[in-house]
């Protein structure tokens, strides 16, 4: 049985959808305020996302030349980072708002990419 069931173009279009929420999470759940790492790296980790399915080979890349099982390991890589975040840079100790996003987007993503198939359809070149 195959449990790789997130075809590329779902993943791609989670991968933008991902990104904005990661650039918008600081505001969105509401620790703009509280600075530094919080906030920098939700937002870098979305910048660097964004770019990075920009030129991944799948449906939704712009510039095709990194390959899906590239791409997945960046995104488990920064998911990680992101998760682990909080403890790292010690700012578990605020408010849940705060730290919990970290830990929840970087978790589900690592779940996105454990279930995401690793080529993309037939449209797209290789």
């Amino acid at each position: 049985m195959n449990y790789k069931f997130i075809p590329t173009k779902v993943h791609g279009a989670l991968d933008y959808i991902v990104a904005i929420a990661l650039l918008f999470a600081p505001m969105i759940f509401g620790f703009l305020q509280v600075g530094g790492a919080a906030v920098i790296i939700p937002v870098v980790l979305g910048i660097g996302l964004f770019l990075y399915s920009l030129f991944t080979k799948y449906e939704w890349g712009a510039i095709r030349v990194l390959g899906m099982p590239y791409h997945l390991i960046f995104d488990v890589l920064a998911s990680l980072f992101l998760a682990a975040s909080p403890f790292i840079f010690g700012f578990y100790t605020e408010a849940l708002n705060v730290w919990l996003p970290h830990v929840v987007v970087g978790l589900t993503v690592i779940l996105v990419v454990i279930f995401s198939k690793t080529q993309p359809g037939e449209t797209v070149e290789r």
